[in-house]
């Protein structure tokens, strides 16, 4: 089960937790018998909301956060909880604190885009590089990318990032968006408008056309163009934040040694289109009233009501019945309502905004530290529990046709969001979810994560005793080429071939090492025996050795150097560890070619006893092995993106 699935199983089960803590039995009882607490009510509303955080706060370990609700064009209810900055004693505070939103910037510059095309100067199905200045999308593909797939997230990019996405040095900025984008531009490696992907770098691309199609630098297009009108005076995607706003910035802070300590802020640099936004819960507030009342905000507008219309509408589904991608916003279903959505997170920030238009509703909430992302899970479901509660929902009957064929998904997914062509690939090694059939049934997961699901259409499931739902595509003969969660619309998943599957290199690599296990124990009994032997026959020995030795370091290092890295640093710089860790598999190589020729001589010549000279081929081979891992997982050189 991949990380990032895993850590949202997880966040259901706290949530669960959340809820009892709470008070379940009165929310229970409210869904069973249709009950709805009155919105309008914040007498009631506040006494809810702070019950949640309380006990959010304290059991996430969180120092400080803030949320806004909007409802029918007005601000419902804000508030701040716990601290701004823990030094200086200063409270979150909801007017002004500044906090980091993330990847939720990303709907500041699909609006931006939006502008534009309302002005005739951009059109969503026209070659991005028509409007490209400074940097060009190579043909890769027959199919150009344009606006649409970048606002979709089906340009067709791959991932990337180690070493360059964020940097925590803010002498390094300002930064270019075009001089960033062309340094690191990653590999199209799908055409367009096949799969949802979801790319930082088709965000930074689309900042970087508003730049050069507005002729306004992208900080001064937003500040202009949507927190001016917008009445927004505590916003800003400039990198550092300016200086009339410095004092209301606020921190973000790790737990150490059971106390809060701060963290250096982190910058998006050149990607700042994706992810540079410093916003306070009350500006962000006017932003989502704008969308919800179709582009107005009190006198100030930022799009016309069709153009906002358009924006909130469908343009990628990946299958119908479930949450389809819109420009720019991600849709969700929560208790049976359409949510318009983005979230946002940084390593120590967590942001998330949801947008419900039926119901002219809006709610950002942002965390600085501990575990937001759990926390704002439990919120916002408490919240909708609370208002708008769930009704029994009766699955169809199910034919035994569809029960036949639940089978054929089963099988190990990998999301289409990961690298191909970087060093950046071996992070997706263990990001991959099986999907188990048993019986009539699919399951995800196992122990208290597991979640089973049951057939309710073609290609369609819906979670037994809850209400998520996965979907699969299949192509022409049947065969299925992609699957969805619908709590990750915006990020799929397609079978995993075999030479990716952490199933098909665990066992070769853990087979390899017991060989190599063996190698060296045998050296260690045959060092008397070696000194009569010829010296080819010697050397043969203590090259398997050395070879053994060395493969085992450098599988060791590569789980304890390379997979443990810490996020910040694996994208801020490439450490010095990284650097000289890649010398050991490019030695394996090497010692490799050596004891492949040395078997082939021992055997020609027959140096020892057959099952000696079977012993030290099958030592080769796994040598081979390992250095056929770190070749397809590309950490032979210095692949850098």
């Amino acid at each position: 089960m991949s990380s990032s699935i895993r850590n949202l199983s997880c966040k259901l089960v706290l949530l669960a937790l959340l809820v009892v803590t709470i008070g379940a039995s009165w929310m229970q009882s409210a869904r069973a018998e249709g009950a709805a607490a009155d919105l309008n009510d914040t007498a009631g509303l506040t006494p809810f909301m702070d019950g949640i955080m309380k006990v959010q706060m304290d059991n996430f370990k969180i120092p400080g956060a803030v949320i806004s609700i909007v409802k029918d064009g007005k601000i419902l209810f804000t508030k701040g909880y716990g601290y701004a900055n823990i030094e200086k004693g200063a409270l979150v505070d909801p007017e002004t604190s500044l906090f980091r939103i993330a990847s939720t910037t990303k709907l500041f510059t699909w609006t931006a885009v939006m502008q534009l095309v309302e002005q005739g100067k951009l059109d969503l199905d026209t070659d991005v590089n028509t409007y490209l200045k400074t940097v060009k999308i190579p043909k890769t593909y027959p199919q150009p990318v344009t606006m649409r797939h970048l606002m979709t997230h089906t340009a067709g990019f791959e991932e990337g990032g180690i070493g360059y996405q964020i940097t925590t040095d803010p002498k390094k900025l300002p930064v270019s968006i075009s001089d960033t984008l062309a340094k690191h531009m990653p590999a199209r490696v799908r055409p367009p408008g096949e799969m949802m992907s979801y790319s930082n770098y088709g965000t930074a691309l689309a900042g970087l056309i508003v730049e050069e199609v507005s002729g306004l630098s992208y900080n001064d297009y937003i500040q202009n163009n949507i927190f001016d009108p917008l009445d927004m005076k505590y916003a800003t995607v400039q990198e550092p934040i300016p200086a009339s706003l410095e004092p209301y910035a606020v921190l973000g802070y790790a737990r150490e040694n059971g106390t809060f300590v701060a963290q250096p802020p982190t910058f998006e640099g050149g990607f700042r289109p994706a992810g540079s936004g410093a916003v306070s819960a009350i500006d962000m507030a006017h932003f989502m009233i704008a969308h919800l009342q179709d582009g107005q905000y009190g006198d100030g507008r930022i799009l016309k009501a069709e153009t906002a219309r358009f924006m909130h509408s469908p343009a990628f589904q990946f299958d119908e019945r479930l949450p389809a991608m819109d420009l720019g916003f991600i849709e969700q279903r929560k208790n049976g309502l359409r949510i318009l959505s983005h979230g946002g997170a940084d390593t120590l920030f967590t942001t998330e905004l949801y947008l419900v238009p039926d119901k002219k509703i809006g709610i950002f909430v942002s965390h600085s530290g501990g575990d937001g992302g759990a926390a704002t899970v439990g919120l916002l479901q408490a919240f909708f529990n609370r208002y708008f509660p769930v009704q029994a929902i009766e699955s169809p009957p199910v034919s035994a046709e569809l029960e036949n064929t639940v089978q054929k998904y089963a099988g190990s997914y990998q999301f289409t969001r990961r690298n191909h062509t970087d060093i950046d690939k071996f992070f997706s090694f263990l990001s991959q979810i099986n999907v188990t059939a048993e019986g009539n049934r699919l399951s995800i997961g196992s122990g208290a994560e597991q979640q089973v699901f049951a057939p309710i259409g073609p290609n369609l499931f819906q979670e037994v005793g809850g209400s998520h739902q996965i979907g699969f595509r299949t192509d022409a003969s049947g065969k299925v080429t992609h699957l969805l969660l619908d709590i990750l619309p915006e990020m799929p998943l397609e079978p995993t071939p075999l030479s990716d599957q952490t199933t098909f290199w665990l066992p070769l690599l853990g087979i390899s090492a017991v060989l190599f296990i063996t190698s060296l124990t045998g050296f260690a009994y045959r060092r008397r025996e070696m000194k009569t032997m010829p010296t080819a026959q010697k050397w043969a020995i203590r090259l398997s050795a050395i070879t053994a030795a060395w493969a085992l370091a450098t599988c060791i290092a590569t789980f304890v150097v390379v997979l443990n890295m810490d996020l910040l640093d694996r994208l801020s710089r490439i450490p010095e560890s990284l650097h000289l860790y890649l010398f050991m598999p490019i030695i394996l190589v090497g010692l490799t070619a050596a004891i492949v020729a040395y078997s082939v001589m021992a055997w020609k010549n027959k140096y020892w006893t057959v099952l000696k000279r079977v012993h030290f081929t099958l030592v080769a081979i796994s040598a081979v092995v390992m250095s056929l891992f770190f070749y397809h997982w590309n950490l032979l050189g210095w692949q850098f993106g």
